[in-house]
């Protein structure tokens, strides 16, 4: 009898040594090496969302983010641009460093066709948790480049950068991707090309003037060459522009062109359906998804179950679709009992772009609540983005912190959940989130947030230590035009240089804790440590620009124009690049299994 009892009390022990080594690995999995999926919208404004103030547009699964995780009210985009924020996200570092941030007016990636892009040498966070074991995906818009010397050596590509499978576009959504939506380079180059024909034409009619009355003999045959250099690059200018969808709108899997033109049709369920799959093919293994969505970014487009829908047009409808596509992601993680395994996090590459607003009239930009200027500008309108987060149990529900943080900080955050070291051969910007987000510190760790608008230096946001004043000093703003306006309307975007710009000295300067809508400029007068505080300034700005090394300019004109050897097409340039193997079947829009 006392031999069976010891076997019986040694089999309960053994079964709670199961038990609590069973509950220890669940734990280990869900605070050390979580699920992460990373949420981005483009050109979406903090004014936009529910959780944010907006009373009008209808997003409860975002929404719910914020009541169930943490919502950051102080989350700065580490650059008013696309192509540079995306890189500094990917990489914890301002894209300055890595030569993501261009010295001229074009910031962002055109074409397809361009040999720039976020170089190999950049440590991304995909490519550290790749090595930690983690499936990584991209699905939707990248807009950081893709070839390099040949149109399949896919230098840039996703593939390349550490994730496992890619579903998206390679550049971004234009409005001269969808037709009827009008053109981004007429409107934005029109005024230049009108310009330049007119010179032309003048040039060409004085020659020909001077020529006939003897005042200076020039050959015939070289007015004819240049009348006829003249007209072949204005015909390639049009026949390029007018097949611009063709070029650079299209669809990949991977390495694969699967549509070309890209068609709108369902591509939020599309796009959704495959970050559904993914997460389904990976509930028993650690993944990385970063769902990089399309909308709100001009063409603006819905699906027939959103269309006309909301109070705010086409804009309003694309911004309610994609809160139902956070929702399906959401559900399928519910589904799966993954909630307490995953770190969900919601942002936008930048603030709404203001001057977006169609041939007829229609605002197809988006909202930036009280806060000043937009897409393009370091106003607060143009880096200041929503950030919410959310993991049940490790993350105190309904919390808001009002602290400085930036995009950047989310490679620190998920390389150290992931188990993974952070580099110690480059300089990494941004700083682990978790201690702020779990209350064990109070304050960010980002004394200073630098401000570029491509890679000039416009502003600098100072957070004193023990302090709750949020300084922020400008050295130059754009010229806005029409000059009571709230954006740069005649151009589509602001500019960071030239007649652009008004640089001032001494620089303006704000507190942001008191006055975030950035209305009351402070004078030596009004704040006693006026001149104290740009010292301080100027000594980080200081030591910030030592830190920086000479990197090869990815934005540079080279880089930028299109290059014939690099484009893409899956069927051929006599063809007109054109294919389709996406599937025709119709998407449930309920619920995707």
């Amino acid at each position: 009898h006392l031999l069976l009892h010891t076997r019986k009390k040694m089999r309960r022990l053994l079964f709670l040594i199961i038990c609590q080594c069973a509950i220890r690995n669940v734990h280990n999995h869900s605070a050390s090496n979580p699920n992460v999926i990373l949420l981005m919208a483009d050109d979406l404004g903090i004014g936009d969302l529910g959780c944010y103030g907006n009373r009008t547009l209808r997003t409860p699964n975002i929404d719910r983010l914020a009541k169930d995780g943490v919502t950051l009210t102080q989350h700065i985009a580490a650059s008013p641009l696309c192509t540079p924020s995306r890189a500094a996200f990917l990489t914890g570092r301002y894209p300055i460093r890595s030569g993501m941030a261009a010295h001229s007016q074009v910031g962002v990636f055109l074409f397809s066709a361009s040999s720039g892009g976020l170089p190999s040498e950049e440590i991304t966070f995909s490519k550290l948790l790749k090595q930690k074991g983690y499936s990584t995906a991209l699905i939707g818009k990248w807009h950081l480049g893709m070839n390099c010397e040949s149109s399949n050596d896919f230098c840039h590509h996703p593939l390349n950068h550490g994730f496992d499978y890619f579903y998206g576009i390679t550049v971004t959504n234009l409005r001269d991707c969808k037709l009827g939506q009008g053109s981004v380079f007429l409107k934005g180059i029109g005024k230049s090309i009108a310009t330049s024909i007119e010179i032309i034409g003048i040039t060409l009619v004085s020659l020909a003037a001077v020529h006939l009355i003897g005042f200076l003999k020039i050959p015939f045959r070289a007015l004819c060459y240049f009348l006829l250099i003249t007209a072949i690059s204005l015909v390639a200018l049009f026949f390029f522009f007018y097949n611009y969808r063709y070029l650079n709108c299209f669809l990949m899997r991977n390495h694969q062109i699967i549509q070309q033109p890209l068609s709108y049709e369902n591509l939020t369920q599309r796009l959704t359906k495959e970050a559904v799959q993914f997460i389904g093919r990976n509930t028993n293994a650690p993944f990385l998804l970063v769902l990089s969505y399309l909308h709100v970014h001009t063409a603006l487009y819905a699906s027939k179950k959103f269309i006309g829908k909301s109070k705010h047009g086409i804009y309003g409808d694309a911004v309610e679709e994609m809160d139902w596509s956070v929702g399906q992601i959401l559900d399928v993680l519910e589904k799966n009992n993954l909630n307490s395994k995953t770190l969900v996090y919601f942002t936008s590459d930048h603030g709404a772009h203001l001057e977006e607003i169609s041939s007829s009239g229609e605002v197809h930009g988006g909202y930036n609540g009280i806060y000043k200027g937009g897409k393009s500008t370091n106003w607060e309108g143009g880096i200041r983005v929503p950030g919410l987060l959310l993991w049940p149990g490790v993350i105190e529900a309904g919390t808001y912190i009002d602290e400085p943080t930036s995009n950047m900080d989310i490679f620190p955050t998920v390389i150290k959940l992931a188990g993974a070291e952070l580099p110690s051969d480059r300089i990494i910007d941004g700083h682990d989130l978790m201690p702020l987000l779990q209350g064990k510190i109070t304050q960010s760790k980002h004394e200073f947030l630098f401000h570029y608008c491509n890679a000039y230096l416009n502003a600098v946001r100072w957070h004193p230590r023990n302090s709750d004043s949020v300084w922020k000093v400008i050295f130059f703003t754009p010229n806005f035009n029409p000059e009571d306006s709230n954006g740069c309307y005649d151009s589509h975007v602001c500019f960071c240089s030239g007649r652009s710009v008004t640089h001032h000295d001494p620089p303006l300067l704000f507190d942001l804790s008191r006055d975030p809508e950035e209305k009351v400029l402070l004078t030596p007068e009004m704040e006693s440590h006026f001149y104290e505080i740009l010292h301080v300034v100027q000594q980080a700005v200081n030591n910030h620009t030592k830190s920086l090394r000479a990197v090869p300019d990815q934005l540079s004109w080279d880089n930028l124009l299109w290059k014939p050897w690099l484009q893409v097409c899956c069927s051929s340039l006599f063809q007109s690049c054109y294919c389709d193997y996406e599937s025709k079947e119709d998407l449930p829009e309920k619920h995707f299994g």
